[in-house]
């Protein structure tokens, strides 16, 4: 039967994804570039980065030292909006302070626990001395998982609780 070959394809996909996850560094996810703000610069300056970058965080911290925080879209909404501040506050009172991080080396299993255990949607990548060297988003995992179900993934109706009785196409 046809779909026995599928359910044999899954579980082998399942197994190869499981020793990727414990084999494969979060280098070989390509974080993005660590766009950095300096603790000082105000909020409004953060966001403006944020925009023109097209990121969900920046780093806060000075060049080539350090990271000592992380400014995100959620700490904008939570700490910014939501407690009437204005734009102009600098941005090292509504970070993150002392973000969980990984570095390059690290299994991306490893990352993905951190993710969901501590509700993270972006864990900074440093190097031994705590130097940012990039992001790493949900986004990145998302697209790595995808490589390993590509047909489970693009194959879905528009309405997940509707399944076509007929195989669509030719």
């Amino acid at each position: 039967m046809a779909w026995e070959g599928t359910a044999v394809e899954a579980i082998l996909s399942m197994a190869e994804l499981a020793r990727n996850l414990k084999t494969e560094s979060v280098s070989r996810l390509q974080p993005t570039p660590p766009w950095r703000i300096a603790p000082e610069q105000s909020v409004a300056e953060a966001v403006a980065l944020m925009r023109q970058q097209r990121v969900g965080c920046v780093l806060v911290g000075r060049a080539d030292e350090e990271l000592i925080g992380l400014f995100t879209e959620r700490d904008l909404l939570r700490r910014v909006l939501a407690a009437g501040l204005p734009l102009s506050v600098p941005v090292a009172l509504c970070m993150s302070r002392d973000p969980v991080v990984v570095h390059p080396k690290d299994p991306i299993g490893f990352a993905v626990r951190l993710m969901e255990e501590g509700g993270y949607r972006h864990l900074p990548v440093v190097d031994a001395a705590g130097r940012p060297l990039g992001v790493l988003s949900v986004k990145r995992i998302v697209h790595y998982l995808a490589e390993h179900f590509p047909s489970t993934i693009y194959n879905q109706p528009p309405d997940p609780n509707v399944v076509p009785r007929q195989p669509e196409g030719a």
